[in-house]
């Protein structure tokens, strides 16, 4: 990366409660990405579910459980994500607050966590709505397909996730996108 990835309220925390002397240009390049190295693209593809926060332009956030199966997370390019909405489709609660935020403040940060091993990837990006056949050929039975523009990718040490097993089998995302 060649700007700090750390906003000024980041720098200043970490000088008041961390050790801002962590953060050397090594670290920052081993553990802050600008893509997706290839070596996650199938783990993102088999995601089960995602974590997806939003926020409206007046800062009010949403965090949203985005679910479905494998699959339910395409990698398009090294830093371009797409994820399909089944808002109606699948009952959800009829607010759209993730859609409506993302019409009106692109920025979103997405969640991975796999429980089976801790791992964690947050990526960060911009997001766009696509209704065009190309996208919509992806995910056939979505509303519209999300796209991610990736502007930071951040790994996480598996600390304090708990390791969990599926009660039930997945949901096979399969069913909506026949």
């Amino acid at each position: 990366m060649t700007s700090s990835p750390f906003h000024v309220g980041e720098l200043d925390a970490q000088q008041r409660w961390g050790n801002p002397e962590l953060w050397t240009e090594a670290r920052i390049s081993q553990l802050i990405w600008d893509r997706l190295p290839e070596q996650v693209h199938a783990r993102i593809e088999a995601a089960p579910f995602f974590f997806l926060a939003t926020s409206a332009p007046d800062g009010r956030c949403d965090c949203s459980f985005k679910g479905g199966g494998p699959g339910l997370v395409k990698v398009l390019a090294p830093n371009r994500l797409a994820f399909p909405h089944f808002e109606a489709r699948v009952k959800g609660n009829g607010v759209y607050a993730s859609l409506g935020n993302i019409l009106l403040n692109p920025y979103v940060s997405m969640l991975f966590i796999d429980f089976s091993d801790g791992a964690r990837l947050r990526v960060n990006g911009r997001a766009s709505i696509h209704e065009n056949a190309e996208m919509m050929e992806a995910f056939p039975q979505a509303e519209c397909v999300v796209v991610v523009d990736i502007e930071l990718v951040a790994p996480s040490c598996p600390a304090y996730v708990p390791h969990m097993v599926p009660a039930e089998p997945l949901p096979d995302i399969n069913k909506y996108t026949k």
